[in-house]
């Protein structure tokens, strides 16, 4: 090897040290990623930050891919896909959107659930929206049909509270296990959670102080 070449081979390992330390400092954590993943890792976290996304989840789905044991290009695209949901969620349900709905809504995307549905999420509900998304998304892991998921988590959304589509979530999730088929078992629940609320409300207006 000439000494030119080594001069070169030089300069390109130091160049290399530098992205790893950097990566390194930017999050200690990346420290568990081997030297070629953390570089490219830290990448998608600063194109990830100057966009306004939440950085954490993307640390996290690496951090998750190292203990596994994957391999370092396997981890930086498994990281690169969760950047683009992040952004597609935040397409969908607009600025302002939370962290946790930003998670909430990928995870819903890569379930099937089509942007339109995250916007039709965010206007029918004037309270956060993480835990419908979350149920949508655990509806569609169960074995319910994207389709049949999304059409029940909208007709609740709006006047349900949170435990109470954590409830219908668990109503489905028992009756599946029970035998009923997905999309029926999905519908009833959402009859019998849609009348319940119903109650609850009508009982609210009927106590209130000062009622006739």
């Amino acid at each position: 090897m000439t000494r030119r070449s080594l001069l070169r081979a030089a300069a390109a390992g130091a160049l290399a040290a530098t992205f790893v330390a950097t990566a390194a400092a930017q999050d200690p954590r990346l420290g568990r990623l081997d030297p070629g993943a953390r570089p490219l890792v830290a990448g998608v976290l600063d194109s990830a930050r100057a966009a306004g996304l939440p950085t954490e989840p993307l640390v996290q789905r690496a951090l998750e891919g190292a203990t596994k044991g994957a391999p370092g290009p396997l981890i930086v695209s498994a990281v690169q896909r969760l950047a683009a949901d992040l952004g597609r969620a935040r397409e969908a349900l607009g600025p302002g959107t939370t962290p946790p709905e930003l998670e909430a809504g990928a995870a819903a995307l890569r379930a099937g659930a089509g942007p339109a549905v995250l916007a039709q999420l965010r206007r029918a509900r004037r309270q956060t929206i993480a835990v419908p998304l979350a149920v949508l998304t655990d509806l569609v892991a169960g074995g319910v049909p994207v389709d049949s998921a999304a059409a029940a988590v909208l007709a609740l959304a709006a006047r349900a509270r949170d435990a109470d589509l954590v409830e219908f979530r668990r109503s489905v999730e028992r009756d599946i296990a029970l035998g009923a088929p997905p999309t029926a078992a999905t519908a009833a629940a959402a009859a019998y959670a849609d009348a319940r609320i119903s109650g609850v409300n009508a009982g609210a207006r009927e106590n209130r102080p000062g009622r006739p």
